[in-house]
């Protein structure tokens, strides 16, 4: 299979993990020449809050594309993949962390998608961290976790 394709999915919590996500998407893109598409999905919530805090005119205006392409997590992983030559998009989307990516992995025909989380305690891991675990269940394409210490 070739590797055309990556989703990097982020979200609110991963702002503390962007080294260790771009490093895992250079060293699996970087070799395949694969584009990377970076991905941040809002919940409602927080969607409006970041609506307002970049201050678009109303939400109803606001791109999702253009709110995440905004956001600082998605600049700071984008800088550091473009300065190591890798080909970027932004795609956001609104609504449920897990049920968007797995759709946005569909509608961009991801090859590959890269999630991040956090390490757990023994009892934390029977639940293993639902939006990363229903990712795995149930993306139509690989994903490789990227665990952060947070």
């Amino acid at each position: 299979m070739a590797l055309e394709t990556v989703l990097l999915a982020v979200g609110p919590n991963d702002a503390s993990r962007i080294e260790e996500l771009a490093e895992t998407v250079v060293d699996i893109a970087g070799p395949a020449g694969a584009d990377v598409v970076v991905a941040h999905v809002f919940t409602d919530d927080e969607y409006e809050t970041v609506v307002d805090r970049l201050e678009f005119s109303a939400v109803a205006e606001a791109d999702p594309d253009e709110v995440a392409d905004r956001h600082a997590t998605v600049r700071d992983l984008r800088e550091i993949l473009d300065e190591a030559d890798i080909e970027t998009s932004v795609r956001g989307a609104v609504g449920d962390h897990g049920e968007e990516i797995v759709a946005l992995a569909g509608m961009t025909r991801a090859d590959l998608v890269v999630v991040g989380g956090r390490k757990r305690s023994p009892t934390g891991k029977a639940v293993f961290g639902s939006v990363a675990q229903e990712v795995m269940l149930e993306a139509p394409c690989p994903v490789t976790f990227v665990r952060g210490d947070d």
